[in-house]
């Protein structure tokens, strides 16, 4: 059956390695499952209903994904979106939880519409060649920056912004030993690296007292929804805030999503050879649909995660990759404290080698060329320092545009990328 609805033979992958690469996949995106409740019940929402929310929006999009895109990726409510959602619209505009999810709604519905107007697949294609190839690096610097952060490597540091971690600190110990660990299987070409080396960096996490064993019952049903569910403040849909929020909400994840699809496949192979994302309008609407259910839900925009690339790395090339994802979210809802046991410092090692991964594509980068080679570096580059993947797209096509414009290649531009970089100069002085 599996064989069959996914072909897998016609993908080069097998059952196993689809199901290794959801697990490894899971394991590196589970933290969501703790950090979104925590992130949006600075709010005032309920942080046990948040939990329930988030499973379940990450189930929904993700099974989206799987069945109908039939692609290797999940989602889940976004980081820096979420963070948006509670400190900039509730806390820092003083909306209630109410009003946000109000605009994460229309956000969704509006997604739908673009997508089924190909839209969304329209600005996809529209990206030069380069631009896709520098997007997947730049979104491994990204992630690789990400797990040296979570693991306490890379701290902040008000001199120079960032710094060095504390070699001795416990965190920083068990993240490089899993780098060393999880290194040392790829160079021997073991079969499920990633997800061994997650597993081991658990197991000495905790001598350190970085790994805490669940304590009390293992499985439990899942917290009620019912204090965030449907909760919606119709009656401010057209006020000048609310069309603010929604317009930024939009951007952000309209060009997240863009980024990490394009990302992904690239990585994977499966760009087609006009650098088109595989049945882009399917995987897109997944991300549409699991936005406006993960509003009804209770939780905030939901997107298709970077972290599939560690799945990606295992050999995930099909929608049972994702599927197998979704069934983990489903067990994730009544096992969470063995889940939820994974410290940051077990899956950091993994997101550093992927970042590393997710590089390759860099050497496809015509770099002899600087109205080529420009904007693809401002977009590796720029993706980690603003700690966004929209901002690094942003940069990069806007710079693409005006630098094909003043050395007279402007005939190279489409006009989709015109449109784009107008879009993007007007943002910039809105914000």
């Amino acid at each position: 059956m599996f064989e069959k609805f996914f072909r897998l033979a016609e993908n080069k992958t097998t059952i196993r390695t689809e199901v290794l690469a959801g697990l490894t996949t899971f394991m590196t995106m589970a933290y969501i499952l703790a950090v979104n409740p925590s992130i949006l019940s600075a709010t005032g929402m309920d942080r046990n209903a948040l939990f329930t929310a988030t499973a379940l929006a990450a189930l929904i999009g993700t099974l989206v994904m799987a069945l109908y895109a039939k692609l290797p990726f999940a989602l889940a409510p976004g980081m820096g979106l979420n963070a948006f959602f509670a400190f900039t619209v509730v806390l820092g505009m003083g909306h209630s939880w109410q009003f946000a999810l109000t605009a994460v709604f229309i956000e969704g519905i509006i997604f739908i519409l673009l997508t089924a107007f190909n839209i969304r697949e329209l600005i996809i294609n529209s990206i030069p060649m380069n631009m896709k190839h520098a997007v997947s690096a730049g979104i491994g610097l990204f992630i690789a920056f990400i797990g040296l952060q979570n693991a306490g490597v890379i701290v902040n540091n008000d001199a120079v912004l960032v710094g060095l971690g504390s070699i001795k600190t416990p965190t920083v110990i068990v993240a490089l030993l899993g780098v060393i660990i999880t290194g040392v299987l790829l160079a021997k070409k073991v079969k499920g690296a990633l997800l061994i080396g997650i597993f081991a960096a658990t197991l000495i996490g905790i001598p350190f007292g970085i790994t805490v064993l669940p304590d009390g019952n293992l499985v439990s049903l899942p917290p009620s929804i019912a204090p965030i569910f449907f909760q919606f403040e119709f009656h401010n849909i057209f006020t000048l805030d609310m069309l603010v929020v929604v317009f930024t909400f939009l951007f952000v994840d309209m060009f997240d999503t863009v980024g990490t699809l394009v990302g992904v496949s690239d990585k994977a192979g499966m760009l087609s050879p006009e650098g088109k994302v595989p049945r882009a309008k399917q995987a897109l609407f997944a991300d549409a649909i699991g936005t406006t259910a993960g509003a009804m839900l209770g939780t905030s925009t939901v997107t298709t995660y970077v972290e599939s690339a560690s799945g990606v790395a295992e050999g995930g090339r099909t929608g049972l990759t994702a599927l197998s994802v979704a069934g983990l979210f489903v067990l994730a809802l009544f096992l969470a404290p063995i889940f939820l046991m994974i410290p940051a410092a077990a899956t950091a090692p993994v997101l550093f080698l992927v970042g590393l991964f997710m590089m390759s594509p860099i050497l496809k980068i015509n770099l002899d060329d600087f109205t080529e080679a420009i904007p693809a570096f401002f977009t590796i580059i720029m993706m980690p320092l603003s700690y966004s993947i929209a901002e690094g797209i942003v940069f990069g096509m806007l710079s693409y545009v005006l630098l094909k414009v003043f050395t007279g290649k402007h005939r190279e531009v489409t006009p989709v990328m015109y449109v784009l970089a107008v879009l993007f100069i007007v943002s910039f002085f809105a914000k």
